[in-house]
């Protein structure tokens, strides 16, 4: 399900069938009404009302939390750059021996971490993640070094700098894996097939293009939500602006 979820062209695919589907088979059993009331059609109006003011107060629930997601990963990777970038600045607290190799190897990670929010491929993926972990313990471990042998006040700051690159690139992936609950996505698609229902056992005329309107602009809200909700597969992908920017400034000035 969390695989279907992350494919949003598949998700307004589904949707659009679906619910179309729906309002068929209420056309269907609309169609074989005998004691069709105006008391029965105003009751009939009003619970579709009510379903259709439910189904828009979910959908806007679930929009307003993959935009919240959405700008969580934003603001992670504008953190990653400034730690970075400060990590690498406070390298030249370091001899110039250390301060070189930090700063090489500050470069190469920022590499990865570009790629990390361009590649799509999962296996260009598990790679780039292993090259980031081996760069993260190499780092560490030149500081680490320089503070075992000059523990000062000086060289705790660079030793901080580095945590914080390490404890930023961390919060990425957690915020790439909070996303929108299933139980979310079920309850939605439940109302819009039981909304498209409704409507087709109400209606009055059998225009199958007529009723193709909300299944078609539904499939559309649901797209929306799951491409904002999916990080990698999505149009709509946090594009690592500070991050490139970055990247150029440590490779001109070596």
């Amino acid at each position: 399900m969390n695989e279907f979820l992350r494919l949003p062209l598949a998700v307004f695919a589904f949707s659009l069938v679906a619910l179309w589907l729906a309002v068929r088979v209420g056309i269907f059993f609309g169609g074989k009404r005998t004691d069709a009331t105006k008391e029965g059609r105003q009751d009939l109006d009003l619970v579709t009302g009510a379903c259709l003011t439910l189904l828009a107060l979910i959908i806007g629930f679930s929009f307003s939390m993959a935009v919240s997601r959405y700008d969580q990963r934003k603001n992670n990777e504008e953190e990653e750059a400034n730690a970075i970038g400060s990590e690498y600045v406070r390298a030249n607290l370091l001899t110039a021996v250390d301060a070189q190799n930090v700063q090489h190897l500050l470069i190469q990670y920022l590499d990865q971490r570009v790629l990390f929010y361009i590649v799509r491929n999962a296996d260009q993926l598990q790679t780039i993640q292993g090259t980031t972990a081996g760069l993260q313990k190499q780092m560490w471990a030149v500081v680490q070094g320089v503070a075992q042998k000059q523990p000062t006040p000086v060289i705790a700051l660079t030793v901080s700098g580095m945590n914080d690159v390490l404890n930023r690139q961390g919060y990425t992936p957690a915020a790439w894996l909070n996303r929108i609950p299933i139980g979310a996505w079920c309850l939605m698609l439940v109302l819009a097939i039981c909304c498209s229902a409704m409507i087709g056992y109400g209606a009055r005329q059998r225009s199958r293009l007529l009723f193709a309107v909300l299944p078609f602009l539904l499939s559309i809200a649901f797209f929306l939500i799951a491409d904002i909700d999916s990080p990698r597969h999505g149009v709509i992908r946090v594009t690592p602006q500070n991050l490139m920017s970055l990247s150029q400034s440590p490779h001109e000035s070596n």
